[in-house]
């Protein structure tokens, strides 16, 4: 099972902060590196795709992706023509992680339209179709959509790599979205979700994939994750220290786990919003190890540990010491 990093981009990524993830997480071992794709809220945030071409540029192993861009305010086609790009220079390492936009502040603030929960999902259908067939297809692509519209349009130069980088898609919503990973998508995220979970949702998605003609193992299944892992208490507070700033500032004195407590009900309402259950993995690097084999079990082939302290590397270098040997 492959172990990467994903760092919430919004909590302060600077270039120079950037530049160390990008080198550490190589250097240390793990899979891949993903960051979310927000505008900046009062933090600096440094803008994706550029960050991405610097990655790809200074990196040799390591795959990576937005953790997901959302069509609520990147365009399909100069997406598509970014990634094959990107993807071209990297050599194939990188992946496509696309979403349908749900931060209604952020859209208000920067000028973009969200829409109701069905628009953002049509307008993301449509996205998505005008990126495949850019990607995919050799000859000129006409598409007549309500939210985008393409005359004759040719993706030049070709992707090197045949259709480009592979979707990943994020999300879990039985109506809307598995369908859309069963059609669309190489890769399948689920956040914050138990083994037991994750198996419901990735039977339903076995299903769905049969319907489209396609194999299970045609779509990897992956999974993003709080973890915090320490050898004692002062460690495992030490690697939570940006939760319980955020959640529970009042709570920083007091037990591990009536400090986990604090957290998972403050952000249970939030994390309901979309989808979600607070979950971490907790505990000894031991225990931290038997965990993640659980969700091994259940046919995830990659976890990804959400990284919200954009200062933590020590935390980075704990992780590498203590899991990636063992998984």
């Amino acid at each position: 099972m492959e172990i990467s990093i994903t760092v919430e981009a919004e909590n302060g990524l600077t270039w120079d902060k950037w530049k160390r993830f990008v080198q550490e997480v190589e250097e240390l071992g793990y899979a891949g590196l993903y960051r979310s794709d927000h505008f900046p809220n009062e933090q600096p945030s440094i803008e994706l795709v550029t960050s991405l071409t610097y990655l790809a540029q200074n990196t040799e192993y390591i795959h990576f992706s937005p953790l997901v861009t959302p069509l609520s305010f990147r365009h399909p086609a100069m997406l598509a023509r970014q990634v094959a790009a990107i993807d071209d220079l990297s050599n194939g390492r990188m992946v496509l992680g696309l979403g349908a936009g749900w931060v209604p502040d952020e859209h208000e603030r920067w000028g973009y339209s969200l829409g109701d929960k069905k628009v953002r999902l049509d307008r993301f259908e449509e996205g998505l179709e005008v990126i495949t067939q850019l990607l995919r297809s050799d000859e000129p692509v006409t598409f007549e959509g309500q939210y985008f519209q393409l005359k004759d349009a040719l993706l030049l130069p070709r992707p090197q790599r045949s259709g480009g980088p592979p979707i990943l898609i994020g999300g879990n919503g039985k109506k809307r979205t598995l369908p859309l990973v069963a059609r669309f998508a190489d890769i399948h995220n689920t956040f914050h979700q138990t083994p037991e979970s994750i198996k419901l949702y990735s039977t339903y998605l076995d299903e769905l994939l049969l319907t489209q003609g396609r194999q299970p193992q045609d779509v990897k299944r992956t999974v993003m994750l709080l973890v915090y892992c320490g050898r004692d208490e002062s460690e495992l507070k030490a690697r939570a220290r940006f939760a319980y700033q955020a959640w529970a500032p009042d709570m920083v004195d007091e037990p591990f786990e009536q400090l986990i407590e604090t957290v998972e009900s403050r952000m249970g309402d939030f994390l309901a919003t979309i989808g979600a259950t607070f979950c971490p993995v907790v505990g000894t690097p031991e225990q931290v190890v038997e965990k993640l084999k659980a969700y091994a079990d259940v046919g995830i082939d990659e976890v990804i540990f959400q990284w919200f302290d954009l200062d933590d590397f020590e935390g980075l270098h704990k992780y590498a010491e203590y899991i990636l040997p063992n998984v």
